[in-house]
């Protein structure tokens, strides 16, 4: 089982930026892919990016390539996006998400998820 908290969401203007991390633990994370989704009100939880704890892999929803990097740092456990040029269809509520088999871009596919924090981006 892997634990994690997300922090860094807030109120940003459309063109802001802002950082989001994800403190992870557990004895098996660094097996663990590691993922950000997002739930705007009223949708379906969106794939936003993952990565790879052991080399780094990285993928990214095509709404979001270019904009956001996700990142990681192995001696912190902590996992980053980098959220620039924000959009105001960028505000959800953002999860970050651990996985040890399937695919990265299926939240069903993750076995644990984080308690989310709010992006919101005003116009």
């Amino acid at each position: 089982q892997v634990q994690m908290v997300e922090s860094g969401g807030g109120l940003v203007q459309a063109g802001g930026s802002l950082r989001l991390s994800c403190a992870a633990s557990g004895r098996t994370f660094r097996r663990a892919f590691m993922g950000w989704f997002r739930r705007a009100p009223g949708k379906e939880r969106e794939f936003v990016a993952a990565i790879s704890w052991n080399y780094g892999t990285t993928y990214y929803a095509d709404s979001v390539k270019g904009r956001f990097a996700i990142s990681r740092d192995n001696a912190k456990n902590t996992m980053y996006l980098q959220m620039n040029s924000l959009k105001p269809e960028d505000t959800a509520a953002y999860y970050c998400a651990a996985l040890f088999s399937g695919s990265v871009s299926e939240p069903g596919s993750y076995d644990s998820w984080g308690q989310g924090t709010q992006v919101t981006v005003s116009s």
